[in-house]
């Protein structure tokens, strides 16, 4: 025998039970999914049935209709899908341009206040709460568009994020830039940001996925159906003494779809940009 094919068996016998480990942690991980699914396609009496069956029947379709009719859900939808797409683009320019200074501009007392600025991430959002709705009944915001994104277009983590990926990038790129005439807006537009693809594709995915999902600070300053997103709106299908768990189920599902496509056309890039966002440092 080749000792390259000793080898490679050597290799995958010692790998056997990290794959086994890994398939049933996706197991694991895909089973609450899987009966998500399956409860959205089952009547009400088939749910709480003895023993519990993962596979519906007969399989009601009819529950994905009965929640659009239920509720305004494409209004909902809307209100999501814009909500989520303005504070993702307002927190990657408003963190990109943070990160910038603090990663790659040198003034007095920077390290000090990029440390002031990331112990904030210490203070729960519960604290901060209260202060942010009565600056929206001040700014008269409530029940609007702007206390639903403007509160959130702003993030440590995205600005730590992407300090940690800027400082990877050559400071000689820079100052070249500089020696010819770049002032330093441009080198952040030209230079800084189209070398930033892997951390912003991966900023992104967070930023919307945590934008899409949100369901406490909508349901606090949101009134109305105008403005309610569709954690809110799901909320609706719980009642004090009876839930209908078959609707919420596939208006769970439905609300599912845009993040699933997001990360499946974006996948490659968050995690180049998982991998990449802790290089460097100086």
């Amino acid at each position: 025998m080749r000792p390259e094919a000793a080898t490679g068996a050597k290799f995958n016998k010692g790998h056997l039970w990290l794959h086994v480990a890994l398939i049933l942690g996706s197991v694991g991980m895909l089973l609450p999914f899987g009966w998500m699914l399956a409860t959205s396609l089952k009547s009400p009496p088939q749910i709480f049935t003895y023993p519990p069956s993962l596979v519906p029947n007969p399989v009601v379709w009819r529950n994905y209709l009965d929640t659009v009719q239920a509720m305004p859900f494409g209004r909902f939808y809307l209100n999501s899908l814009f909500v989520a797409v303005s504070v993702t683009t307002l927190q990657i320019l408003t963190s990109s341009l943070a990160a910038f200074a603090f990663g790659r501009l040198r003034f007095r007392g920077r390290e000090a206040l990029f440390l002031v600025y990331l112990a904030t991430l210490m203070i729960p959002f519960h604290v901060t709460m209260i202060p942010n709705f009565i600056l929206v009944r001040y700014l008269r915001w409530f029940d609007t568009f702007y206390a639903l994104i403007v509160p959130t277009a702003f993030s440590v983590f995205a600005v730590f994020l992407l300090r940690q990926y800027f400082r990877g990038i050559p400071v000689e790129m820079d100052e070249a830039a500089r020696m010819d005439g770049a002032s330093s807006f441009r080198i952040w537009a030209q230079v800084i940001m189209p070398l930033s693809g892997p951390v912003l594709a991966a900023l992104t995915i967070f930023v919307f996925l945590g934008s899409w999902n949100d369901f406490l600070w909508p349901l606090v300053v949101s009134n109305s159906n105008a403005t309610r997103t569709i954690p809110v709106g799901l909320a609706t299908f719980r009642g004090q003494y009876n839930t209908d768990w078959h609707l919420l189920m596939a208006g769970s599902v439905i609300a599912l779809l845009p993040v699933l496509l997001v990360y499946v056309f974006a996948q490659k890039r968050f995690v180049e940009g998982i991998t990449l966002s802790g290089m460097g440092g100086r």
